[in-house]
């Protein structure tokens, strides 16, 4: 009679992030439209044309960038005395840009920190090339399966049965009818801009974390 194993086998690699997508918030206020919405236009313009000088599809140091449309809104805010205060004027838009070279990255956010009003960071997502991703996946799944298989063969010969043999595999949780996925792509990370240092008035220097891959499998096995 066959003796059944099933497991789960799970692997983390670990690897530097390879490209950072800057997001960026440009943003005034004010009593009157008009002046707040080309404030935000002359400050777009402004952080385009840095972004164009620096932008090479494939030798960077910005690889890709984009923008949003400007938005306008108006809001007539109160005070703590419950009294409602004159009409206040809103304008933004946002902005993401793709650096491959970091210093470049730290060097450009603190130019327009310090030199364009209304500019913010909402944050850096540090993530790998497509290519090196789909590779570090390939080796993770690969290290995956492995581990199950070894975590079987382990159970075998505890009870002291011969070798194992594959008869199922599958992604975490779908081994059964009806399951689904239990996860386990490792997605590139938010990293706010605390992860920076920054001294008075020097280029920030950015310190992003590893990108983390991960797989788990499950897998049956059966002996006899």
């Amino acid at each position: 009679m066959a003796t059944e194993f099933t497991v789960r086998g799970s692997y983390s690699a670990f690897q530097r992030p390879e490209r950072g997508t800057v997001h960026v918030k440009l943003s005034f206020e004010g009593p009157q439209p008009k002046p707040v919405y080309d404030r935000v236009v002359a400050d777009l313009e402004t952080v385009q044309t840095s972004v164009k000088a620096l932008h090479d599809p494939s030798q960077g140091p910005v690889t890709w960038w984009s923008t949003t449309h400007v938005r306008t809104w108006a809001q007539r805010p109160w005070n703590q005395d419950g009294k409602q205060l004159p009409l206040v004027h809103h304008a933004s838009v946002g902005v993401e840009v793709k650096f491959r070279d970091f210093v470049a990255l730290g060097r450009w956010v603190s130019q327009h920190v310090s030199s364009t009003r209304g500019f913010s960071v909402d944050g850096v997502v540090w993530a790998l090339t497509e290519s090196n991703r789909q590779d570090l996946e390939r080796s993770v799944r690969t290290r995956a399966v492995q581990d199950a298989a070894r975590r079987a063969q382990e159970y075998a010969e505890a009870l002291g049965l011969g070798p194992v043999r594959p008869v199922a595999i599958a992604d975490a949780g779908m081994l059964g009818e009806g399951l689904h996925p239990a996860g386990g792509g490792g997605g590139a990370p938010f990293a706010r801009m605390a992860a920076a240092k920054d001294s008075g008035g020097a280029e920030l220097e950015l310190s992003p974390e590893d990108i983390e891959v991960s797989s788990q499998v499950d897998a049956r096995f059966v002996v006899g």
